[in-house]
């Protein structure tokens, strides 16, 4: 799955000083609010029972919250449909009257996104790794590859969106025809009082970890919301492909090695083995790899940028700069983030998002108060930096705990 993963960006990357020369800034300002509003609704769409399909060990319970989950899915994607009656409100609120045109492709961006949600912890469960790379790498290349043709074919009022849209229907469908020989089968033998019962069982992630998953995904796109508004599309797409170019590597390897951690953590937690010494080990290697590569790209990136994107773009580097402290920390934090999930901890992460939310807006606000976004993206980044390292410091404590009770079980 790493290798996938690193296949997809590497794709990502090439096409990117092509895209850049095609698409304006103001162009990627829209599509990042665009996305920013999708990403909500389709964690809504889920309601998190996706993370609840690696914990029961019994197979046929594991597929009950499975339909569980798609059962919440086909709910919100209806009412999704719904709020397209008032996507001129929606596009007015964000200062932002081009997202009107686009809105009514929202409810398919949801269907997509969330579905593959769900069968991509269908297909970690079944420790199906290689067939989630390859759906990355289809995604990247699929989505990069009608990006650049639209662009080239001078379609770029709606190239982006339906490239975006393409993209994860080509690669969802793949995967799907391909898993389905397995589980084809299985996944449609829907059991409805089975399926009442997970809703129940598994509570919690909708009542907690959901709000959770809101407050963290609302936090990580609070600057598309409250900086749109203040400072246009245009600043917004170089602080966009900021976030693309710095965090989607970032996110796409975390993101594996979460799913990694994630099953294996969780089944030794089962078998009631120790962790804490693999978590300790993981996020002081994070550490010695990053910072002396962040502290080189430190005095380069502004550069770096204008030659990888083409003039203009600098500013991108500039933003990434400042951001730099802040992607160090989620290298490490990101990928051990589960430990809250597996030792029931949701109730206690959600307070620990809420305050993270409070801190980032904050911050907006105060670059928002002096018309500096610079200052705006620094204080945004800082508040990243207090809370993740409180995350990891409250991590290892609960760890430390969980070892004492297997010390007290087995003496």
């Amino acid at each position: 799955m790493l290798s996938g993963n690193a296949a997809a960006q590497a794709i990502g990357l090439l096409f990117y000083p092509l895209l850049t020369r095609l698409y304006s800034s103001d162009d990627f300002g829209v599509l990042n609010l665009f996305l920013s509003i999708g990403g909500i609704l389709t964690l809504v769409a889920t309601a998190d029972y996706q993370y609840a399909i690696l914990l029961p060990k019994s197979e046929r319970k594991a597929l009950s919250v499975f339909h569980a989950a798609a059962a919440c899915l086909f709910s919100v994607v209806l009412l999704t449909t719904l709020s397209v009656f008032f996507r001129n409100p929606i596009s007015a609120w964000f200062n932002a009257p081009e997202l009107s045109a686009f809105y009514p492709l929202m409810p398919l961006f949801v269907l997509l996104s969330a579905s593959w949600t769900l069968f991509n912890y269908w297909l970690t469960r079944h420790k199906r790794f290689g067939t989630i790379g390859l759906y990355q790498v289809n995604q990247t290349l699929s989505n990069s590859i009608l990006k650049s043709l639209f662009g080239l074919a001078g379609k770029l009022y709606w190239g982006l969106f339906v490239s975006t849209l393409l993209g994860l229907a080509v690669s969802l469908g793949t995967t799907l025809l391909t898993s389905f020989r397995t589980w084809g089968k299985q996944l449609r033998n829907f059991d409805a009082r089975q399926t009442r019962t997970a809703l129940r069982r598994y509570a919690r992630f909708p009542l907690y970890s959901l709000p959770r998953s809101l407050v963290n995904n609302l936090s990580s796109n609070l600057p598309f919301f409250l900086l749109t508004p203040a400072f246009g599309l245009g600043p917004m797409g170089y602080f966009g492909m900021g976030l693309t170019l710095a965090f989607r590597p970032v996110n796409m390897v975390a993101a594996s090695l979460y799913q990694v951690f994630f099953q294996k953590m969780a089944q030794n937690v089962q078998e009631r083995k120790p962790v804490r010494a693999f978590f300790r080990k993981f996020v002081l290697k994070a550490f010695l790899v990053v910072v002396p590569g962040f502290s080189l790209l430190y005095f380069i990136l502004p550069q770096l940028c204008r030659w990888l994107l083409g003039a203009g773009w600098e500013t991108t580097g500039e933003y990434i700069r400042l951001m730099l402290p802040w992607i160090a920390m989620v290298c490490a934090g990101s990928c051990v983030s589960f430990i809250a999930d597996i030792f029931q901890k949701q109730a206690i992460m959600l307070l620990v998002e809420i305050a993270y939310l409070a801190l980032r807006t904050a911050g907006l606000l105060a670059g928002i108060l002096y018309r500096d976004i610079r200052l705006a993206i620094l204080l945004y980044s800082f508040s990243g930096v207090a809370v993740i390292a409180f995350q990891l410091l409250w991590y290892d404590r609960i760890l430390s705990r969980y070892e004492k009770s297997l010390e007290n079980t087995n003496p």
